[in-house]
């Protein structure tokens, strides 16, 4: 018998998952922390499109393997149909519908935009009166982000796009300790639920420090960035700075840093065998 602390999930991405010989520890909060256009955003909708497509199995996984009962997208400043579009690229035609439709998306940028400057017409269809009581009754967005994490169900996947979004507006100390303390409570309820958690982060926005803390927070920091190679071309490179449990598996069998290519069946890696 398959115990829980053994369940894998796979992450749907076909040249990466072997790297985890089948899948992520259940469980396993994951930093995406990456350089503008680097990838990280692409590694996420090609995960989640890859476990879309396929179903959960019903009762205990085989081979430790299980495919998410939930997937959940959580976004403060991006519309469902912006990230549709993008991650549709990698859905094929035939899957596309019932792929899009085991995605639930939790769109938080009512309250995120209500104590801005914008005007209210560019993201919400609410009446006046509605949107001047939300401004009014609002518990904030890190209490509206706990209250749609408490709701996501075990066994599920859950991408938070983005933590740039909530940490640049986190300008008091007292704000950022509620910031971390929420990531903190979030790491242990992830465990106890078995679920899998994309947190994206654009590199260089957040003070070092604060990056520095996000990342001693989470299990895993996978980084994306950019890289000369010869004949002046850039490439894309992707790196595991940390992985608890993971990172002697990873380091022994030389499996740390990785060239990325994205294209439209998705975001593949290919092993360049150098350790960081």
């Amino acid at each position: 018998m398959t115990s829980d602390t053994d369940r894998k999930i796979p992450t749907g991405i076909g040249s990466l998952d072997p790297v985890f010989e089948g899948g992520v520890p259940a469980g396993s909060v994951i930093l995406l922390l990456g350089e503008t256009g680097a990838g990280s955003n692409e590694f996420v909708y090609s995960s989640i499109s890859g476990l879309a497509s396929r179903q959960p199995l019903a009762g205990s996984p085989a081979g430790g393997l299980a495919i998410p009962q939930e997937i959940r997208y959580i976004t403060f400043t991006r519309t469902k149909d912006d990230i549709l579009g993008e991650m549709t690229c990698f859905i094929s035609p035939g899957n596309a519908a019932e792929a899009i439709r085991r995605i639930r998306f939790d769109d938080l940028s009512d309250t995120y935009f209500d104590s801005s400057i914008v005007p209210a017409a560019w993201y919400s269809s609410g009446d006046i009166i509605t949107r001047l009581k939300k401004r009014t009754d609002r518990a904030g967005v890190l209490a509206q982000l706990a209250g749609v994490l408490d709701s996501s169900v075990p066994d599920s996947l859950v991408a938070i796009d983005s933590l740039t979004d909530i940490g640049t507006q986190c300008s008091t100390p007292e704000l950022w300790r509620d910031f971390t303390g929420l990531l903190r409570g979030f790491q242990r309820m992830a465990k106890l639920r078995n679920q899998t958690v994309y947190l994206l982060l654009t590199k260089g926005i957040l003070k070092e420090e604060q990056e520095n803390e996000i990342a001693d927070i989470v299990d895993a920091v996978f980084l994306f960035r950019w890289e000369e190679t010869t004949g002046s071309r850039r490439q894309r490179i992707m790196f595991f700075e940390k992985f608890r449990g993971v990172m002697p598996h990873l380091v022994e069998q030389d499996l740390v840093k990785f060239a990325v290519r994205i294209s439209t069946t998705g975001f593949e890696v290919s092993n360049i065998r150098v350790v960081i």
